[in-house]
């Protein structure tokens, strides 16, 4: 699943690459946005997304306004940080929403596949 925030961010730049993206995108399920702007707000209000990263806030709020269980991101800055992600957290708790587990790729991936080595 994705939102169409993600549609929008994956058809800027490069329009080869663009293609390439959106090519990916063609069979994944789009989320509504609706519901999710009010909470997008309050992350950024409680300081959980900073101001400047707006965008940020809608994709975490979109994925917890529609019960998603994994948010799939490689934005270490804004969204895949630990001391953002107790901020993150909090803020959708207390707005309602169970927050969608925050990871990379790599750390979902590694989860799948069973590895209990170590």
């Amino acid at each position: 699943m994705a939102s169409e925030l993600v549609r929008a961010e994956c058809a800027a730049g490069d329009s080869e690459a663009a293609r390439a993206r959106l090519g990916a995108l063609e069979s994944v399920a789009l989320l509504a946005a609706g519901g999710a702007e009010e909470l997008a707000r309050r992350l950024v209000d409680l300081g959980a997304v900073p101001r400047e990263a707006a965008a940020d806030a809608a994709h975490i709020a979109i994925a917890a306004a529609n019960g998603v269980d994994y948010l799939v991101t490689w934005n270490f800055r804004h969204i895949a940080n630990a001391a953002m992600r107790v901020r993150i957290e909090g803020a959708c708790r207390a707005a309602g929403y169970g927050p969608p587990v925050i990871c990379t790729p790599n750390e979902l991936m590694e989860a799948g596949h069973g590895n209990d080595a170590g």
